[in-house]
């Protein structure tokens, strides 16, 4: 991959592979989910741990049947199933359909295959007379058998007690000197168990070695979350320049326009309208809400019938009511800005309170950090009128109703329904700019 990364923590559509993987298996309701780690341990057991999985480290890279050795397989039982954490575009569905298909197949062993045009380094599926009979690893193939279409994805079903008896058996008899998993498959034929193929999609193989196919892992998971979009009546404009993580909620009815993202746990309600360019996270968007063109917003609450932008900035903690206007340029932090209030443009609000139907004019700006370093609210009542260029330096209050004149610097608490005027006093010089004489006429 070229990054001091471990491999399987590189993100797919906005969540590690090995995350990703991780989550189907349970989402199929696998009794336990082992992890085998080795570089970079900590970063994966970081992710996969708080998952509920248990990692075991493979002290040496000696191969894949050398990897399933370390996740103690003898305190296994049941069915066990063997994945790669590199295959990211795998799902619940398909793990438990490879189960069902195991047990509806009665036999001990079952790698999972399918057909690729261009089979390259894939180990390659040699069958006789249909029969499963061995896995060749391309590295070890002779030409005739590097002809053969049908690969090992790298997945497989197999029976605890099976799996005990035969991976002690695996020898690194290979031009790589490694002790490989597919072993399995001919191990169990010379011992007369049986096994079997479970043909699948092309897409459960897409093992992920380099950025280029990252990136296409990528594209294909937002291509596939967007078409489930689409099949559920969100509409969209362009499908292929919209980049929804698997985690976003969009309501029937609502409009996603072209390279906007929505990433983590965002739901947007239903007939509201994102247009070009925005990018929302971990933030929760009401029922027919417009978010303007080049907004940004992260873990923010927007109320219904909102109008957002364009280039409004929301940050966390940010909670918008119900019929609100906030226009472009305008940044919130921490700022809880109440049902019908109005703030149209060029405005900064930070650890602030607005009240309902309140009018914060051009230009405003709450001053809330002070010289110790410490952040400070601003409360603001209802019906309000906030007259341009004015600031409010925290920790103040405004009561309702109030009026504050254009360019004041409010230090003081001003009382409901008083008018608070904070300016420097107009002074005029006539005839300060001498007039032009004669001659420069």
């Amino acid at each position: 991959m070229n990054t001091p990364l471990p491999k399987v923590v590189h993100p797919v559509a906005g969540r590690a592979m090995i995350e990703r993987v991780v989550r189907a298996v349970k989402d199929a309701r696998a009794r336990e989910v082992r992890v085998i780690v080795g570089f970079g341990e900590s970063m994966v057991r970081a992710i996969v741990e708080p998952m509920g999985a248990v990692c075991f480290k493979q002290t040496q890279q000696r191969g894949t049947a050398d990897a399933v050795r370390a996740a103690e397989v003898d305190s296994l039982s049941g069915d066990v199933i063997i994945l790669n954490g590199d295959h990211p575009l795998m799902e619940a569905e398909d793990i438990a359909r490879f189960h069902r298909e195991f047990r509806e197949a009665r036999v001990s062993v079952a790698v999972v295959t399918c057909e690729l045009p261009e089979p390259g380094n894939f180990g390659r599926i040699v069958r006789q007379k249909d029969q499963l009979r061995a896995i060749v690893e391309a590295k070890d193939a002779s030409f005739e058998t590097k002809q053969i279409k049908e690969v090992n994805t790298g997945i497989y079903v197999v029976q605890a007690a099976v799996l005990q008896q035969l991976l002690p058996r695996i020898q690194a008899n290979n031009a790589q000197g490694e002790f490989y998993l597919t072993d399995l498959i001919s191990l169990a034929v010379e011992s007369n168990l049986a096994v079997a193929g479970l043909k699948s999609d092309p897409r459960v193989a897409l093992g992920v070695n380099t950025q280029a196919e990252l990136a296409s892992a990528t594209a294909q998971a937002f291509a596939r979350k967007a078409h489930r979009l689409l099949e559920s009546g969100v509409m969209m404009q362009s499908p292929g320049t919209v980049y929804v993580e698997d985690s976003v909620e969009v309501e029937p009815a609502a409009m996603i326009n072209a390279n906007v993202h929505l990433r983590g746990k965002t739901r947007v309600g239903a007939m509201s309208v994102i247009e070009t360019g925005v990018v929302i996270k971990d933030s929760v968007i009401g029922a027919n809400v417009i978010v303007k063109a080049g907004c940004y917003l992260d873990q923010a609450t927007v109320g219904a019938d909102v109008e957002l932008g364009p280039y409004a900035h929301l940050r966390p903690g940010t909670e918008i009511g119900e019929r609100a206007k906030i226009g472009n340029f305008v940044e919130l932090k921490k700022t809880k800005f109440g049902a019908g209030a109005k703030a149209g443009h060029l405005t900064y609000l930070g650890d602030a309170e607005i009240g309902e139907n309140t009018n914060i004019g051009c230009g405003t700006i709450t001053c809330n950090y002070a010289v110790d370093h410490k952040k400070y609210r601003t409360k603001i009542g209802a019906n309000v009128f906030v007259g341009s260029d004015s600031q409010f330096v925290a920790p103040v209050e405004v009561g309702d109703g109030a009026v504050i004149g254009s360019g004041s610097t409010i230090t003081k608490n001003v009382p409901a329904g008083a008018l608070a005027v904070s300016r420097a006093e107009l002074r005029l010089k006539p005839n300060y700019v001498p007039r032009a004489s004669q001659k420069d006429k």
